[in-house]
């Protein structure tokens, strides 16, 4: 299936999801070889706006893993033509006459958008705004629970945190919302919860959705435990934050099978007790992300 931008989780159906989970099991292989040259003659640019370790880093790697070249910049709001008032749009015309494929991370909600709608080459969104989305992110958080569990469907998913604002699991309720059965409680403080936009996308496609405000209510029920940070400031009563945090006490409460996941980096809200118990997935998860990008990269470069 053809794929050219990749801008936002809702242009994925389940064929095409279908399609890259197989090339990643492929790119495991291809790393556990060593790599590829089949690329050599591709060129990526990575261009961020905002810092992002993992993300930056797993694009770069999996470009390298695949025998392609990589041109990167991680403090473009800084270093770039646009402190001096260059806009995005004159950027990507230039550096898309240079490259294969340009991989953006933006401060603006929408800015892979504009970017894709001038560039001659694909441009993939490696995050956009707060509040925006994270497509690459959410994919490789799927393929981290279908490598696990051999099917979506029918999963419970508690997605804890700061919701509203949080690109990895927007982008993930639009992935999921494709699959047959599937559960979502969205559990978070009542002013960071998850979107209006999400919640009616999924009445809209009939997807089953719970809001809560306590982690114990739903830890039994669930398959997926997806934590994310909450920033303090954005809580009325701070003091009340814990209530939100995955520790020993909370691991005693979740199904034997359950998984932990979490996009990191963390804060307070994962403790590392967590690490080594055999429900913890968050480093696979990361790990999974080379795979998922290089397959991603052999999709929009082929």
């Amino acid at each position: 299936m053809i794929l050219h931008h990749v801008i936002e989780s809702q242009q994925f159906t389940v064929p095409l999801l279908l399609e890259l989970f197989d090339r990643a099991r492929i790119m495991e292989r291809v790393v556990a070889k060593g790599g590829t040259l089949d690329y050599q003659h591709k060129i990526m640019a990575t261009l961020f706006y905002q810092p992002s370790t993992r993300t930056r880093i797993s694009f770069e790697a999996a470009m390298h893993r695949l025998g392609g070249r990589v041109c990167s910049t991680e403090e473009a709001k800084t270093f770039s033509s646009e402190v001096e008032g260059e806009q995005l749009e004159d950027t990507i015309r230039i550096i898309s006459g240079y490259t294969d494929v340009i991989v953006l991370r933006h401060m603006e909600m929408g800015g892979a958008a504009r970017a894709a709608a001038v560039s001659s080459v694909p441009v993939i969104n490696a995050g956009d705004g707060s509040g925006g989305q994270h497509p690459t992110q959410a994919l490789l958080d799927l393929y981290t629970i279908f490598r696990e569990r051999r099917t979506l469907d029918g999963l419970t998913i508690a997605m804890v945190g700061e919701l509203d604002r949080g690109r990895t699991v927007r982008s993930l309720a639009y992935l999921l919302s494709k699959f047959d059965r599937v559960k979502m409680y969205f559990v978070s403080p009542p002013e960071v919860q998850m979107r209006h936009d999400i919640l009616e996308h999924l009445e809209e496609r009939d997807v089953w959705f719970a809001q809560e405000t306590e982690i114990d209510t739903v830890i039994d029920a669930v398959d997926v435990v997806y934590v994310t940070q909450i920033r303090p400031g954005r809580m009325q009563e701070r003091e009340k934050i814990q209530k939100y945090f995955m520790d020993a006490s909370v691991l005693k409460k979740m199904k034997p099978d359950a998984m932990i996941m979490h996009p990191l980096p963390r804060t307070l809200e994962l403790d590392k007790a967590v690490d080594h118990d055999p429900r913890a997935f968050y480093f696979q998860q990361a790990t999974n992300g080379l795979y998922v990008r290089m397959a991603l990269l052999t999709m929009v470069l082929d």
